[in-house]
């Protein structure tokens, strides 16, 4: 039995297109393993906690070999509860919206707190970063209304699928499967890129 986390960065429900991905994937997925335990992580459920100054003053007192003190200790703690979380899982499936040619800042705000020395990742002086997220594999399903590949510039640039999957090889997940519906406001052929959407998002549920 395996665990499959859903991370969902979309805020808007039943009119979310990356929510609606989601759902036609865990649909089929349940259906081909129904003995995996299948966890649902909104990040708009207040649970994520502040990275502020104790936070970060404790980061650089892990960095430095020292062990987080007072507030810093408290604000580790935090972040290490929410990397617990994440790293319980086996399997990810991450809901990803564009918001202004990126992320939503839910998501920016996860990655910032579970992103720590000795949890997503390693560093050495001479020999840079090491992901320490490994063994994992993850499937990605990004969404836009407006930016699409091969539009022209005015209709915005794509900082999304290249910063998260950077993320996510960053951390040491390189299994990735990715499903896009980009773009899908107001262009004529939305309802048939929708449906190939919801193909693509089934296909990828079946060798997941």
């Amino acid at each position: 039995m395996a665990t499959l986390l859903h991370i969902a960065a979309s805020p808007r429900g039943r009119q979310s297109e990356s929510l609606a991905l989601a759902n036609t994937f865990l649909e089929v997925y349940r259906e081909l393993h129904p003995e995996d335990d299948i966890a649902e992580w909104d990040l708009w459920d207040g649970t994520l906690p502040e990275f502020g100054p104790p936070a970060a003053a404790a980061k650089m007192d892990v960095f430095a070999g020292r062990t987080p003190t007072g507030p810093g200790a408290e604000a580790w703690q935090a972040a290490r509860s929410v990397f617990d979380r994440f790293a319980a899982a086996d399997k990810y499936l991450f809901s990803v919206p564009m918001w202004n040619a990126s992320v939503p800042y839910k998501l920016k705000q996860f990655i910032d707190v579970v992103s720590q020395p000795g949890t997503v990742f390693g560093f050495d002086g001479e020999l840079g970063y090491t992901g320490l997220v490994t063994g994992r594999k993850a499937a990605v399903l990004y969404t836009s209304a407006v930016y699409g590949e091969g539009r022209a510039p005015s209709f915005g640039a794509d900082f999304q699928a290249p910063y998260f999957d950077g993320w996510l090889r960053w951390a040491g997940i390189t299994d990735i499967t990715t499903v896009e519906f980009r773009p899908n406001l107001a262009v004529a052929d939305a309802e048939p890129r929708r449906a190939r959407a919801h193909a693509d998002a089934v296909e990828a549920a079946k060798t997941f």
